[in-house]
């Protein structure tokens, strides 16, 4: 398929800014903040994202389908390294949120479009894994899911409810026999289009958060209605808009009950949140190591650009942004690690520690979307019109990171949720 529909980039940066060099500059720059284990990881999906790249011939055009590399990723073990999966006997080495990072950095570089893609299943993912009860059903989905048999979706908001998750009106009615009926309409739902298996939130009484449940849905159901919105900041994602009318769920697909959907929700937001800035501290690496290359071949007046201090300069204060935000993000993960294995488990962790954890995974969400947005356009911004064209990966990074403030609660959201915390400080006083 054509990679570009004109070149606008000469021949010799084009092929600087292939896959291996880009990889090969970011490894420079992360292995003195990396173990040698986590390099290792790091490397070998690297390995595994260069050879498949060569193999299937693919260019990140206009015209692929992303959908279709999700089962090649699944048998690697590359959609998600959140948990081991000792459940589906994968017993994933390594895995955890350190992990997760460096698969994530491999991911970006290789397509960005793809990692967001992953990011939407693992959202069905952790909550089948938390909540699976040895149900046979449930550890079906999960196998799916995690080996990339589907793409997996969450359906949270809905038209009239955003950011305000514990307010739905979508509803579940219990039946005498323990099946539920669903009905309501839910929207922005990123890979629902393409999903065998959704993760739903739906209350039994609208607008009562108390009253919330969560359940497993298989998308071939009657009553199951879904039709794609297109976001054009990401052509490839397919984003649904569902109507759910009479939908019913039997009660082994009940993942928590009338009461216990709120729980549910809460539980998975400090992870979700880091994952999703990981996916933010990605994109902006791969930026900067695209304007890194560029600015040290392009030429003006006879010298790289990257000599003239616009361009130097900025990049440099970009670098040194990201750089440090990825120290503490690491960090964050690598402690985060540690108490899961300290208390048995993430969902173990002692609530008064949790709940300082969800404060700093929306800091760490925020700060990192706020970075993606300005880092992606500022490279791009220095690559001139060679960063805005569909020549290299620049204009899906740029494209992607003007969504990632409203993916996975609005930045508004998190700064309340940061304000609060301050608060809450201010009454030990």
């Amino acid at each position: 398929m054509a990679k570009f529909e004109t070149q606008a980039i000469n021949d010799e940066i084009l092929e600087k800014l292939n896959l291996e060099n880009r990889y090969n500059f970011l490894n420079t720059c992360v292995r003195p903040m990396v173990s040698s284990d986590e390099m290792s990881f790091l490397k070998q999906v690297e390995k595994f994202c260069l050879n498949y790249e060569n193999s299937k011939n693919i260019t990140h055009g206009p015209d692929e389908d992303i959908y279709e590399w999700i089962s090649d990723f699944g048998k690697e073990g590359y959609i998600s390294r959140a948990h081991k999966f000792e459940v589906l006997d994968l017993n994933y080495d390594p895995y955890e949120l350190t992990a997760e990072l460096m698969r994530a950095l491999g991911l970006c570089f290789f397509d960005p479009q793809v990692l967001m893609m992953f990011g939407a299943t693992i959202l069905a993912i952790n909550p089948l894994e938390a909540h699976h009860e040895n149900i046979p059903v449930r550890i079906g989905a999960l196998r799916d899911v995690v080996t990339g048999n589907s793409p997996g979706c969450i359906l949270i908001t809905e038209p009239e409810r955003g950011s305000d998750a514990t307010h739905q009106l979508t509803t579940c009615e219990e039946q005498s026999d323990g099946n539920f009926l669903l009905n309501g309409d839910k929207i922005f739902n990123t890979n629902a289009p393409k999903s065998k298996w959704a993760v739903a939130y739906a209350t039994a009484e609208k607008n009562v958060g108390s009253k919330m449940a969560q359940f497993l849905i298989d998308t071939s159901w009657d009553g199951w209605n879904c039709k794609r919105v297109y976001i054009p900041w990401a052509p490839k994602l397919y984003i649904g808009s569902e109507k759910l009318e009479n939908l019913r769920v039997p009660k082994e697909y009940v993942l928590g009950g009338i009461g216990k959907g709120r729980d549910h929700l809460f539980e998975g937001l400090v992870v979700e949140r880091i994952m999703i800035a990981t996916q933010n501290i990605c994109e902006a690496w791969n930026s900067i190591v695209h304007a890194g290359i560029y600015s040290n071949m392009r030429k003006q007046f006879d010298q790289p650009i990257m000599r003239f201090q616009g361009v130097g300069m900025l990049l440099a204060e970009l670098f040194a942004r990201t750089q440090t935000i990825t120290y503490g993000l690491l960090k964050f993960c690598v402690d985060y690690d540690k108490l899961a294995e300290k208390y048995g488990g993430e969902h173990s962790i002692p609530p008064n520690i949790s709940r300082t954890l969800v404060a700093i995974a929306s800091q760490f969400k925020y700060a990192c979307a706020d970075l993606s947005k300005n880092v992606c356009y500022e490279a791009g911004n220095l690559m001139g019109g060679a960063g805005l064209c569909d020549n290299t990966l620049m204009h899906d990074l740029i494209n992607i990171s003007r969504i990632q403030e409203i993916v996975g609660g609005s930045r508004q959201i998190q700064l309340y949720i940061i304000a609060n915390a301050l608060s809450s400080v201010f009454k030990t006083l």
